[in-house]
């Protein structure tokens, strides 16, 4: 019974630890901004449509890191040869090794719109490798996971990946692997919020 209980216990303690958490870099006010944080949040506003949010806003701190970092991102979501949905695919592992709470919140539903299949995101949300997946889905978790595990890929996964995507889909997913652990490091470090009203989806991650 004690065995059965913990697991529901932690993910209580964990969901009510991460609501009380400070932001330690929330948005800064619009009236407070420096010229250069100002001019690079204009600038992210002209290339992405929306003002600076999510893991930006702590990346403000550093006004040109946050620009490259953005640019980075738009060549990564939307230029990868990779598709979307497996792009979104090992952003949810990055989220998932880094228990990246916004990171996740914002990815899982483009994941799944993208065509990711629910039980697999389903997986990787409870930390374990997802009983079915196709081709392409087993290279990317096998790629992800053994950037993230042992700090480099294998013989037989890099020539499956190069083979699969060719050599700017190898570079690609280990870039979006490195990206997305940036943001999530970045996060961590903040502490930064989810939205009002959003509960943390991600329970602790138990090896």
């Amino acid at each position: 019974m004690l065995v059965a209980v913990l697991p529901v216990l932690s993910i209580l303690l964990f969901g009510s630890l991460s609501a009380l958490a400070q932001d330690r870099l929330p948005p800064i006010p619009a009236d407070t901004l420096s010229p250069e944080q100002k001019a690079a949040s204009e600038a992210f506003l002209a290339a992405r449509k929306t003002p600076v949010f999510g893991p930006f806003v702590p990346l403000l701190r550093s006004p040109e890191l946050m620009t490259n970092a953005s640019n980075m991102g738009l060549h990564l979501r939307y230029r990868s040869v990779l598709p979307l949905r497996l792009s979104e695919f090992i952003i949810l592992i990055t989220a998932r090794e880094w228990t990246q709470q916004l990171e996740w919140h914002i990815h899982a539903p483009i994941a799944l719109k993208a065509g990711l299949d629910p039980a697999i995101v389903a997986a990787i949300r409870e930390g374990r490798r997802p009983d079915a997946m196709g081709p392409e889905e087993t290279l990317v978790y096998a790629f992800s996971t053994e950037l993230h595990h042992n700090k480099a890929v294998s013989d037989t996964t890099y020539a499956r990946a190069v083979q699969t995507f060719g050599e700017q889909g190898a570079i690609e997913m280990a870039g979006i692997n490195g990206y997305y652990t940036l943001l999530a490091m970045s996060m961590n470090m903040a502490q930064t919020a989810l939205p009002d009203g959003a509960a943390p989806q991600l329970p602790p991650l138990i090896r």
